[in-house]
């Protein structure tokens, strides 16, 4: 009997820290993938995590749950490239006949390449401030100190200035 209750103790303490955080990660990823479904399930799968191997300090959930799940959506960006390189090469796709369409997916391509080539924590220290969060925020996402943000982003913006110039020129 005993063992019941702890077990649904643990079941309820799982579904309140579900409750609370779930729809706010998955909000927060959506930017990264754009696809509501990959993102669903990428919260999931770091849920399943924190179930079956919480981390040693329960202290922030939220920011584990959401660097786990950041982690997680940059794997699924990373072998989605892989699948995009492999299939470029079995087929074409046809030209759009708008020059508009065509210059603003050649942009978008750029800045996905340029961003694909830096540092993990460079991108998402990019797309985090880009989208609004705070030094505070990035530092606890990223694991850092708040006073080096401003220096990483610095850093990472002349990087990224440096890549998407580079697959300009290789255009």
């Amino acid at each position: 009997m005993i063992s019941r209750s702890v077990e649904g103790d643990r079941e309820a303490a799982f579904r309140a820290v579900f409750d609370q955080n779930y729809a706010e990660l998955c909000r927060r990823l959506t930017p990264f993938l754009g696809d509501h479904a990959a993102v669903e399930d990428i919260v999931q799968e770091a849920f399943i995590r924190l179930y079956y191997r919480p981390p040693s300090r329960m202290d922030n959930l939220p920011a584990w749950l959401f660097r786990v799940a950041v982690n997680l959506a940059y794997n699924r960006l990373r072998s989605e490239e892989r699948r995009r390189r492999r299939e470029h090469g079995a087929y074409e796709q046809p030209e759009e006949a708008w020059e508009e369409e065509v210059l603003r997916r050649e942009e978008i391509a750029g800045v996905r390449k340029a961003l694909a080539r830096m540092a993990p924590r460079d991108r998402f220290c990019l797309l985090l401030r880009f989208r609004g969060y705070a030094y505070a925020e990035i530092a606890a996402v990223l694991q850092v100190d708040p006073g080096s943000v401003g220096t990483i982003l610095a850093r990472a913006r002349e990087k990224f200035r440096k890549e998407y110039g580079s697959t300009v020129v290789e255009s």
